[in-house]
């Protein structure tokens, strides 16, 4: 088969620069920087495990109300 020019490949354009990415948080040097963000990702975890909770709490509230809607409903 001949090779056409539309066969050939094409050469990649260049890169463009992607976001550098942060470094490690262990690698920072500075451990007053390190422990303020060890802080806040502790502070994240915590946040988001009261907002799971908090979810739990509303769902089984809301069962518990539908069995006792349901057994005044239903009690003789």
């Amino acid at each position: 088969m001949p090779d056409h020019p539309t066969n050939a490949p094409t050469p990649d354009p260049e890169p463009t620069p992607g976001p550098t990415p942060e470094p490690a948080p262990d690698s920072d040097p500075d451990p007053e920087r390190a422990a303020e963000l060890r802080r806040i990702a502790r502070e994240t975890k915590n946040e988001r495990q009261v907002w799971i909770y908090l979810a739990y709490f509303f769902f089984v509230i809301h069962i518990i109300a539908f069995v006792m809607i349901y057994a005044v409903r239903h009690a003789k």
